[in-house]
């Protein structure tokens, strides 16, 4: 599965005080698309833990489109766009299933660590086949995802 869809219905608890969705709800989706994409290509977290090997974070970056609001629809998607010997950049985008306009646009620079030491070891090639990358930005994924 190359490109993961995964829908959120905007609860009372993901509004801020302006009554829109806060940003530290954003990184809490991304996270939780992340780790869903992964157990759905085979990399549930019990297998990193097999491995006594996974992913930390050492830069997110969103760039923010509209506002969302209480009991908005949004669908979530995310992809892997790069690998290196010892990281991998993943994609996110964020829209309103009902409108279909682009509320946000996010990515994450992922470490692959020992769980043991904390230092970077090489992704395995298996974790790599596993998830395909898409040489796409968010925009043109929202675009061909709302067609």
């Amino acid at each position: 599965m190359n490109i993961y869809t995964q829908q959120i219905t905007v609860g009372q608890d993901d509004i801020d005080m302006q009554h829109r969705v806060s940003n530290l709800r954003y990184v809490a989706w991304m996270q939780d698309v992340a780790v869903a994409h992964s157990a759905v290509c085979g990399w549930p977290m019990e297998r990193y833990e097999s491995l006594g090997q996974g992913w930390v974070v050492r830069q997110h970056t969103i760039t923010y489109k509209r506002p969302a609001f209480l009991g908005d629809v949004i669908t979530a998607a995310t992809w892997i766009a790069s690998y290196a010997s010892r990281r991998s950049l993943r994609r996110y985008a964020f829209w309103n299933a009902k409108e279909k306009a682009l509320l946000a646009e996010a990515e994450t620079q992922w470490v692959f660590i020992d769980m043991t030491s904390g230092k970077p070891v090489s992704v395995p090639d298996e974790l790599q086949d596993s998830f395909p990358i898409v040489d796409e930005d968010a925009p043109g994924v929202f675009r061909r995802l709302c067609v």
